[in-house]
């Protein structure tokens, strides 16, 4: 039985995420972020020009990036290191996809009552929350991060949450891909099949935009014009930690203590 000496070797490799901060370290690129350099406007230019998904804006010389867009190809940091740069935050998450941009625009309180009105409408699910994932024509790179969810690093289950093959038993509604044409009538189905409450997250870019694809004649560009999206977890794809974020913000189970989080409820 090899695992007994690797077991004693290695110790406990599960994580304590999210009551200690458990980052993958200095060096991964977990986001991009905007600093407080300066850019001529023509190499503004020319950083927009090269966004593969247009993910960079400029308004008056101020320029701003959506995480929602972005498939962190780095091409704006290797342009402007002075202004773009990677970041190892994974705490990204948002209730409101206008939050997804950087610089965050100034907070008029719609955060809050969004985030306030999902807190109530889960806190009757409290320790047992089933997930339910569907992918809407992913290229199959987030499904590899939501299945890690389960491994014996990450392992979900330790915080009361399991993956369900059923819609009717499913309290969260997992959602990657960029909405294809020919999975918008089964997503609607898969929502409507769900008992209330249920909560529905939009997994990485492509969910959120479409990513590459964008919007056509087979893509709707995002799975947000079929279904209602409660949490945006950004990302390309988003990493197991992005993932345990988005869902534990979505049935605030978050600790205070977190950079984005919310009250945790019946965690401790």
């Amino acid at each position: 039985m090899p695992w007994i000496p690797r077991g004693l070797r290695e110790g406990i490799v599960t994580s304590r995420y999210p009551w200690r901060p458990d980052d993958y370290g200095p060096n991964f690129r977990a986001s991009v972020t905007i600093d407080n350099g300066t850019a001529t406007d023509d190499e503004l230019s020319v950083a927009v020009g090269a966004c593969p998904t247009r993910a960079i804006t400029v308004v008056d010389t101020d320029a701003s990036l959506d995480r929602g867009a972005c498939i962190l190809c780095g091409r704006c940091v290797q342009m402007l290191p002075q202004l773009f740069q990677f970041s190892s935050v994974i705490e990204t998450s948002s209730n409101l996809r206008a939050r997804l941009v950087v610089p965050e625009p100034e907070n008029d309180g719609s955060l809050a009552a969004v985030r306030g009105e999902l807190a109530n409408r889960v806190k009757v699910l409290r320790r047992s929350v089933h997930l339910r994932h569907v992918d809407a024509g992913s290229d199959g790179s987030d499904e590899w991060e939501i299945a890690a969810l389960t491994n014996p690093v990450y392992d979900v289950q330790r915080l009361g949450i399991y993956f369900t093959a059923s819609p009717r038993h499913a309290d969260v509604l997992l959602v990657t891909g960029v909405g294809s044409a020919g999975m918008t009538e089964p997503l609607r189905r898969t929502l409507e099949a769900m008992p209330s409450p249920k909560v529905v997250i939009a997994v990485g870019v492509e969910a959120i935009s479409g990513g590459l694809v964008g919007e056509g004649y087979a893509s709707s560009g995002g799975v947000g014009s079929s279904i209602p999206i409660d949490v945006f977890i950004p990302g390309s794809p988003a990493s197991p930690f992005s993932l345990l974020h988005g869902i534990l913000l979505a049935i605030n189970m978050l600790p205070t203590n977190s950079p984005r989080g919310a009250h945790m409820t019946d965690a401790s």
